[in-house]
C-alpha cells in the first residue's frame, strides 16, 4: 500500500486549470450606466435579461441610469425612524390598546392580582 493520501489537496476557491474544463460561458452583453457625477459604469449582464432602470455607481454611490444625457438625480435619504414609528405603521391605536390590555392582564395573573 502506498504511503500518503490518495486525495490531493487544493486551495479553497481554486477552479479548473484550463478553460475547456469550465464549460461554455453564458452569453452576456455590456450595459453602461451613467451617474450624475459623470462616471460611466459598464456592467456585464446576461443577454436574455432586460437591464434594470438604475444601477448604483461604485465610485460615488449615486444612482446611474441608461441615458448618458439625463442621469438620475441623487437618491433622497430616508429619514431615521424609531422602532415605535415602524410599529405604528403596522398597528392601529385600537390594536395597540388591545395588545397592551392583554399584556397587563397576563402580568396581573402572574402576580396573583385580580
Amino acid at each position: 500500500m502506498a504511503s500518503g493520501s490518495a486525495i490531493r489537496g487544493v486551495r479553497i476557491g481554486s477552479g479548473p486549470m484550463r478553460p475547456i474544463e469550465r464549460g461554455e460561458p453564458a452569453p452576456r452583453r455590456s450595459v453602461t450606466y451613467w451617474c450624475a457625477g459623470g462616471h460611466a459604469n459598464p456592467i456585464l449582464l446576461a443577454a436574455d435579461v432586460p437591464p434594470p432602470a438604475t444601477w448604483d455607481c461604485p465610485r460615488c454611490g449615486q444612482p446611474g441610469g441608461l441615458d448618458a444625457d439625463n442621469p438620475p438625480g441623487p437618491a433622497r435619504p430616508e429619514p431615521y425612524k424609531s422602532h415605535l414609528a415602524y410599529v405604528k405603521e403596522r398597528r392601529s391605536e385600537a390594536d395597540g390598546a388591545a395588545i397592551l390590555a392583554e399584556a397587563l392582564a397576563a402580568l396581573r395573573r402572574r402576580r396573583g392580582e385580580a
